[in-house]
């Protein structure tokens, strides 16, 4: 069937769109962040996706305060914001795991690992939500980086070859967490505060390591 496109809005007017600006400015911070690991600065790139997480809270919470949005862009926001976790808090920990590991071919069914357990969670979310108003169904993915980046504070203590078997183990259990059929918390309201000051502060740390 061809559909009529006359009524149909462009893609580019959903630019415009302040919550679909706010998650591109997450994606920027994540294409950096990709690009910091595969050159080997860890530190810049867990600066880079922390603020990606930033942005991906703050479209939400734009979303949410805007009353004037229409359906297709309430339905284009979630699209767009759900194919940007997918590079943040998918694309990025497996690179960066690789990136760590250099290459190694051991390191590949861990970074594949992580990924397809981001499109599973990611694919299940949008078709269930929410299991209540505030609780998710195993651990949001965007919890992986923030926890990465606390892990990453003791890589200068830890000799890289042992810390690069830690990061691989810490990924592989988030990854277990995040399509385990548990309940967690959605962080929502003052915990974006708490965000920011975090994502402030391990800026601050990490930069000092540039």
């Amino acid at each position: 069937m061809i559909q009529d496109n006359t009524s149909q809005p462009t893609m580019t007017s959903f630019i415009k769109d302040l919550p679909n600006l706010c998650s591109l400015a997450g994606l920027f911070c994540s294409t950096l962040a990709i690009y910091f690991a595969i050159q080997g600065n860890f530190a810049a790139g867990i600066i880079g996706i922390l603020w990606a997480v930033v942005f991906d809270w703050a479209d939400g919470i734009i979303a949410r305060k805007m009353g004037n949005r229409t359906k297709h862009q309430s339905e284009f926001g979630g699209q767009l914001d759900s194919l940007i976790d997918i590079v943040s808090f998918g694309v990025f920990p497996a690179v960066f795991l690789l990136s760590y590991g250099e290459y190694s071919l051991w390191f590949i069914p861990g970074a594949f690992l992580v990924l397809a357990a981001s499109a599973i969670r990611l694919s299940y979310f949008n078709i269930f939500g929410l299991c209540s108003k505030n609780t998710y169904i195993g651990l949001a993915l965007d919890n992986n980086v923030i926890i990465l980046a606390m892990v990453f504070l003791l890589e200068s203590l830890i000799p890289h070859a042992t810390f690069s078997i830690v990061i691989y183990a810490v990924m592989m259990i988030l990854m277990v967490l995040n399509i385990a059929p548990i309940k967690t918390p959605k962080l929502a309201g003052r915990w974006f505060y708490v965000l920011i000051i975090y994502s402030i502060v391990m800026s601050i740390i990490f930069g000092m390591k540039l």
